[in-house]
């Protein structure tokens, strides 16, 4: 996707839609390629994708000190700067339609660029918002923070839909670091390839047919969901032991290192490989015993972890009683 694409309405009566999109990997494009796919196919839907450019750009593959010094801001929610945008903030649009990665249990920078901008205000106030997360499988806390954003400028979170990598934790732990430091796929045999899979990248689909039937019978005026019943999203509240852990380190280092420094600076580095070590440790104690734990104690745990899971599946849930209808 290039800086801003558009189809510009011709008829008033033409619903417009916004794509705000950023990815490094080229998974997230592939996705939300498959959802735009009905709606461009539509004469009468307008689509626009406006792709952000951060300044400096982050780099894919990262080096090992980048890619950690990038956790900082990512985690206070710092903006980086970004290139122009083609939007004024004046355009008026029916839908928006958010993609997005998490980067250390938070929004990606460029993201958090873009919902801070002034522009974003402006695009988003009282406007309906469509939420779509392609991470590793952590994304629970991360959803509350984009949440905190959206709602800073008057926007309405109406959906959100989460695809994930359905390799077992551990694994993911070595194959998704391993992606974005070599970025291959599958840079370790044996292990299965990081990301999304193809399937559900493919099966994404089901979303953008579904937004195309509801945007043709204004149902996203109403200001709610429209992606119920499609298996939007599967949350897993085991994980928040790890997350909140995660999180907590991440802030309270953060703030060490930008205490040292801006990113980059040089008093950063010694820093930066004490946390490398401390978070290497955490990673082989406390993500494991947590999960034995947790397995342990499922038992006398399973209804606070059934209202959790419901909790942090709304607004779409992960009902499936529309599939049948839209994924095919």
């Amino acid at each position: 996707m290039t800086q801003a694409q558009s189809a510009a309405p011709s008829d008033s009566a033409q619903k417009r839609v916004l794509v705000i999109a950023y990815s490094q990997t080229g998974q997230l494009t592939a996705i939300i390629e498959r959802i735009l796919a009905p709606l461009q196919a539509d004469p009468r839907i307008a689509v626009h994708v406006e792709t952000l450019q951060p300044q400096p750009a982050f780099p894919f593959p990262w080096s090992i000190t980048r890619f950690f010094d990038a956790f900082p801001e990512s985690a206070h929610l710092v903006p980086p700067a970004l290139t122009p945008l083609s939007l004024s903030g004046d355009e008026n649009f029916d839908l928006i339609i958010l993609p997005w990665q998490v980067w250390f249990l938070a929004p990606s920078q460029p993201i958090t660029a873009f919902l801070k901008h002034p522009v974003a205000a402006k695009l988003l106030r009282n406007k309906p918002v469509v939420s779509v997360i392609a991470c590793r499988n952590m994304w629970l806390l991360a959803l509350e923070k984009m949440k905190g954003l959206l709602a800073d400028v008057g926007a309405h979170l109406i959906d959100n839909v989460a695809l994930t990598d359905r390799a077992p934790t551990l694994a993911t732990l070595i194959t998704a670091p391993a992606w974005l430091l070599s970025g291959k796929r599958q840079p370790i045999p044996g292990l299965p390839a990081a990301g999304v899979s193809q399937a559900d990248t493919a099966r994404s689909i089901r979303f953008g047919r579904a937004l195309l039937d509801a945007l043709l019978d204004d149902c996203e005026k109403a200001h709610q969901p429209l992606l119920t019943g499609l298996a939007a999203v599967e949350a897993n509240p085991r994980l928040l032991v790890s997350e909140r852990a995660g999180t907590r380190s991440f802030f309270l280092w953060g703030k060490l290192l930008r205490a040292a420094g801006g990113p980059g600076a040089w008093q950063r580095k010694p820093l930066l490989l004490l946390y490398i070590l401390f978070l290497t440790t955490l990673i082989l104690t406390v993500v494991p015993l947590s999960l034995v734990l947790q397995a342990l104690l499922r038992p006398f745990l399973k209804q606070r972890l059934a209202a959790l899971k419901q909790q942090f599946e709304q607004p779409s849930g992960s009902g499936s009683e529309r599939l049948a209808q839209y994924d095919y």
